[in-house]
């Protein structure tokens, strides 16, 4: 079912990096038309997201009222309640520990330096909905912007003929969210990025959504805010050996693949033995599950299989994948981690599955993808902080350090700036 390459193989890099470069340019492909609808949306408002609404999600509302989304909650399961209680709670204190401390420092000279976090004003956070329907990924969105300070919290989570999830809808409550729309697809991002005449627009967009979606939070980039990394579609990277589960490991790889089409699953091991367990298995588990279709399809375009004996290549091989999730079902994990640079979270061990990850342990879900974590991480309390530099020079200060600071504005050509500062430290 599922693309097995040989670590071996002459051409494996190349192999490799054509297998992952070819996901990835699906999901740029979105680019052409997500800018048609974000362009819609800057100049007809809220009549070009109703349009696109009706057109993908049936909807005809673009926010619901406070009595409809009052009795969606109240008929929600308990036991669904009391699963979002105790998640909320471990997320909030985990995310409590990651508070930024303010710095204060004054030198010799009697200069004073400070560098404040200023929450920042309003945020979107953007929760898939639609077909399916996520009260974690609110929780992982607004929990560390709660915990940050900020004040303007907007929810847009597209529903099926203008009705959301009431477990999305409770969660939202619980993060205190005064504003919600029902709404999504690149539109929504227009629409909070630009603002309607119904929506006021935001400072910053945070969450994970389709390929349609990352594309449009990448065309707003410069206009407002987004995360610092590439977030969905979804991706896992499991590493297994012969002391491995092969019924826990497909069924790790199917847990990832029914997210999207596009989600991208890739095992790597130094069993042949496995492999072949694996793959069984996978087509087995598949029977009967509600979103096999989804999964089988990510699983036959996007899924890896990787046949890898040496362990050097294993993990330069992750390094190089940067997977958003990766699991470490091996025995040797605590070797193999120290090496390992480039992923967005690591499970390590047998029992720490990635699907926990998506729950109640508290550590935040939202990740980066598609290579992108090489060089950024995964939602924090920071994403929601702006960082602010305060500086107040004494006259001896300016005095002792502005012939140096006049020097090298003089070396850089910036006359302007010698003489902003010789005007301060010349003496009558």
């Amino acid at each position: 079912m599922i693309k097995i390459i040989n670590g071996k193989n002459k051409n494996f890099d190349l192999t490799l990096a054509k297998l992952l470069s070819r996901r990835k340019n699906k999901v740029q492909l979105n680019l052409v038309s997500v800018t048609k609808i974000i362009n819609d949306v800057k100049k007809n408002g809220n009549k070009a997201v109703l349009k696109y609404e009706k057109r993908f999600n049936k909807n005809s509302i673009i926010a619901p009222k406070l009595k409809q989304i009052t009795k969606a909650i109240k008929f929600l399961d308990p036991k669904v309640k009391k699963a979002i209680d105790l998640a909320f709670d471990r997320i909030h204190k985990f995310h409590s520990l990651q508070k930024f401390k303010n710095i204060s420092y004054k030198d010799k000279l009697k200069n004073k330096l400070e560098y404040k976090y200023i929450p920042i004003e309003s945020v979107a956070i953007y929760v898939p909905g639609s077909t399916a329907s996520y009260p974690s990924s609110v929780l992982m969105n607004a929990i560390p912007a709660l915990v940050a300070g900020v004040k303007r919290l907007v929810m847009i989570n597209p529903g099926q003929k203008g009705k959301q999830n009431p477990a999305v809808l409770y969660a939202a409550k619980k993060c205190k969210v005064k504003e919600i729309y029902s709404i999504g697809g690149p539109s929504a991002i227009a629409a909070v990025a630009y603002g309607t005449e119904k929506i006021k627009k935001v400072d910053k967009i945070v969450g994970p959504g389709n390929s349609y979606v990352a594309a449009a939070k990448k065309e707003v980039f410069g206009d407002v805010g987004v995360e610092a990394m590439i977030a969905g579609p979804s991706e896992v990277t499991i590493v297994c050996d012969k002391f491995s589960n092969p019924e826990w490991i497909a069924s790790d790889l199917i847990g990832q693949a029914e997210h999207d089409n596009l989600a991208q699953c890739i095992l790597i091991s130094n069993d042949k033995s496995i492999i072949t367990k694996v793959n069984a298995e996978i087509k087995k588990q598949l029977k009967g599950l509600p979103r096999a279709t989804i999964a089988r399809s990510s699983l036959i375009d996007n899924g890896i299989i990787i046949y890898m004996q040496s362990e050097k290549k294993i993990i330069d091989t992750i390094n190089k994948i940067a997977p958003e999730h990766l699991e470490l079902n091996v025995k040797n994990y605590k070797k193999m981690i120290k090496k390992i640079k480039n992923s967005g979270s690591i499970c390590l061990g047998k029992y720490a599955v990635m699907a926990m990850t998506d729950y109640n342990i508290g550590v935040n879900h939202i990740l980066p993808t598609n290579f992108s974590a090489r060089y950024s991480s995964g939602v924090s309390v920071n994403e929601f902080y702006k960082r602010i530099s305060y500086i107040n020079l004494s006259k001896k200060g300016i005095e002792t350090l502005g012939p140096s600071a006049i020097t090298l504005a003089n070396y850089e050509n910036l006359v302007g700036h010698a003489r902003s500062i010789e005007k301060r430290i010349r003496r009558k």
